[in-house]
């Protein structure tokens, strides 16, 4: 450890928030559950094991044991279904505690190479101690806004006889935005431009997708996957997406290919021939265009605000031949409404 940096041990406590003062088997039998269950468990969190008498869990870490256990000792959930749950939750945490540490090494460097200094890390750590009751809550109110949306778009679903045979599933529109020539930029930029690169790309998408009323399913750096529940919310995602990274001279141009019809919805992803479709077509698209299946093209191509063009068929790999089409906005058409960007 260098000279004049804080201890990990209180650094980890502090974000802990509590002390380090059981080993995996006082943990265990405090919680009241199995060795084995509280094994999966923590593999499903993402937590890396630890000898039987390593000191390494605070009065939060067996409270949750608890917490479990009591879901499945009244029947809400089985062991199964825990591990699934927390295997959701450690996932998705796993990437925002990533994201906000990158953050806070921001602060305390423009290098990631460079080494803090005592007196950065000081500052990042008293912001640490101060604030991050405040944080907290912030992550409990995110999630109970995106909770109510994901029922509220269950209950629709329901409301439709949804019952999980592809045939009678609603259909959706789903959508992949593709950053072009990426891996020569990657090679091109440092590090830390390639980043920002990334990060304004996946912002500005998120932004676009959000403000017009879609999901954003996930990103993977140089791609992002949208969904959203009809056919014009999907066009104005992937129109406004397109002509916003093309604006930004220093980014390299997108392609998106849009699909339209039943897709399986499961543990916060989307799967089927659908999602593949869409990903197929964003491989047929110029930089900065837009390409969409036939069943996209039938629902807008009555629509005044859109202009589908079809264009020749082509071999898409594990799906066939596919007729594509490209999608623009008509000139002098408005964004559909309640699609503008804030």
């Amino acid at each position: 450890m260098a000279a004049g940096l804080p201890d990990p041990k209180e650094i980890e406590e502090l974000l802990l928030g509590g002390e380090l003062r059981y080993n995996r088997v006082e943990a265990v039998r405090l919680s009241g559950v199995s060795r084995d269950f509280a094994g999966r468990i923590w593999r499903a969190f993402g937590y890396p094991s630890m000898p039987d008498d390593t000191i390494a869990y605070t009065e939060g870490d067996v409270a949750a044991l608890e917490r479990l256990r009591r879901l499945v000792d009244d029947g809400i959930l089985d062991e199964d279904g825990v591990i699934r749950l927390v295997r959701a939750f450690g996932q998705t945490m796993t990437r925002l505690a990533e994201w906000q540490v990158n953050l806070l090494r921001s602060m305390i460097t423009q290098d990631p190479h460079d080494m803090p200094s005592a007196e950065a890390v000081d500052t990042v750590v008293d912001i640490a101690e101060k604030h991050i009751g405040e944080f907290e809550p912030l992550v409990v109110h995110a999630w109970r806004r995106q909770l109510a949306a994901a029922g509220t778009r269950a209950l629709a679903a329901a409301a439709t006889g949804e019952n999980g045979d592809p045939a009678t599933r609603p259909p959706a529109t789903v959508g992949f935005a593709d950053m072009v020539s990426f891996t020569q930029v990657s090679r091109e930029l440092e590090e830390i431009e390639l980043a920002r690169v990334v990060e304004w790309f996946e912002e500005t998408a998120a932004d676009i997708i959000a403000s017009c009323g879609g999901r954003l399913v996930k990103t993977l750096g140089d791609e992002v996957l949208f969904s959203a529940e009809t056919p014009q919310v999907g066009a104005e995602i992937a129109l406004k997406v397109a002509a916003a990274i093309q604006d930004e001279t220093e980014v390299p141009d997108v392609r998106v290919g849009v699909a339209y019809g039943p897709v399986l919805p499961l543990m916060g992803d989307v799967f089927g021939t659908t999602v593949n479709l869409a990903a197929r077509l964003t491989s047929l698209a110029r930089p900065g265009s837009v390409v969409i299946d036939s069943e996209l093209a039938a629902q807008l191509e009555k629509d005044p605000a859109y202009e589908v063009t079809r264009i020749v068929r082509r071999p898409v790999r594990g799906l066939g031949i596919v007729q594509p089409y490209v999608l623009r906005r008509k000139p002098g058409s408005p964004p559909a409404p309640g699609a503008e960007r804030p």
